[in-house]
């Protein structure tokens, strides 16, 4: 994994757990781990969405936001990419 890759996934893990946090909710986020299955709900998930857009200064287009390019660290790593 490159430096650059490195950061966005931590950036993106740093993420998601600021919403586990406000929900009261600590696990383990591991790269390939399902997001709904750590705990997030789908309200969550529009947050996160928010917040990526937020935190890498760009809009994500309609036909990205999907639930398998939202399923897990790993996979919203290739969508900010």
């Amino acid at each position: 994994m490159q430096k650059h890759d490195a950061d966005i996934r931590s950036r993106v893990t740093a993420l998601v757990k600021s919403i586990l946090a406000q929900n009261e909710v600590t696990a383990d986020v591991a790269p390939g781990a399902r997001l709904v299955d750590i705990g997030l709900n789908s309200m969550d998930m529009v947050n996160l969405m928010l917040g990526i857009a937020a935190e890498f200064d760009f809009m994500i287009p309609q036909d990205v936001i999907t639930p398998e390019n939202f399923q897990s660290v790993e996979t919203l790593d290739r969508v900010v990419a």
